[in-house]
């Protein structure tokens, strides 16, 4: 079993509003450009199983190993208004300022994630292993996206266009890293490791439609985050060492 934290490396969502139909306007613009999910850091906990062979008079050890974490706490979001002035709309004799007033919502998580390692290692003491490790990692991610636009003018507002996506759906790539192994006591050692995890690019789009009238289609947004980070975990496991006996420097 193992718990420890992990953090995100890339907490942005970079958007691209384009128009259905027609070149880009003032509408598209606000829709667009980066936004920021801040929390990308949260609690793991899970348990691995895997296999050890010492050789080389038993100083070195080359391993294969599987595990598979939850994520608690790393749902991230942000929510940014941003008001385009247009100018001025006369109602009845008086003057009120028209603003286009526009808002882009994100949110991602990582759900789980899991990893399938090769490592080899140096018994630098007879009961204390050092290693790298590298090898597949795979994750499930989510990631939400909200726009919203309307004219503001004299307290009210007009409803432009609006639209939701969401992408949820399970990522394979590479993770890499090293720890330490201690052999504390027989078949019983306690490991701390560090692992690096990229799963990739996620994108998605989400269709705005026009409010008023029937609806149509009035532009679409475009998304792509990365889903990459850190591992720092500690961990417990038991050896049965089958076919040798229980000694401290079996690993």
């Amino acid at each position: 079993m193992n718990a420890g934290g992990t953090w995100a490396s890339n907490n942005s969502v970079y958007v691209t509003n384009l128009p259905a139909f027609g070149a880009i306007s003032i509408l598209n613009l606000p829709l667009s450009g980066s936004q920021s999910a801040n929390n990308g850091a949260g609690f793991i906990g899970g348990g691995q199983i895997g296999y050890n062979w010492q050789f080389w008079g038993g100083r070195l050890v080359a391993g294969v190993e599987a595990d598979i974490q939850g994520i608690a706490g790393s749902r991230g979001g942000s929510s940014s208004w941003t008001a385009a002035p247009l100018g001025t709309i006369i109602i009845g004799d008086f003057p009120f300022p028209l603003n286009l007033l526009s808002n882009v919502s994100v949110r991602k998580s990582l759900d789980y994630i899991g990893t399938v390692r090769g490592r080899l290692g140096w018994l630098f003491t007879p009961t204390l292993l050092v290693y790298g490790t590298g090898g597949l990692a795979y994750g499930g991610v989510n990631v939400n996206l909200n726009s919203f636009q309307a004219l503001s003018f004299a307290g009210a507002l007009l409803p432009l266009q609006g639209g939701a996506a969401n992408v949820s759906d399970t990522r394979v790539g590479w993770t890499a890293g090293g720890g330490l192994e201690w052999m504390f006591m027989p078949n019983w050692s306690a490991k701390a490791e560090y692992l690096y995890y990229d799963l990739g690019n996620v994108t998605g789009s989400a269709v705005n439609v026009a409010f008023g009238g029937a609806p149509t289609i009035a532009s679409v947004s475009q998304f792509s985050t990365r889903f990459n980070g850190n591992i720092v975990r500690a961990g417990v496991n038991y050896h049965f060492n089958w076919g040798a006996p229980p000694i401290v420097a079996n690993y």
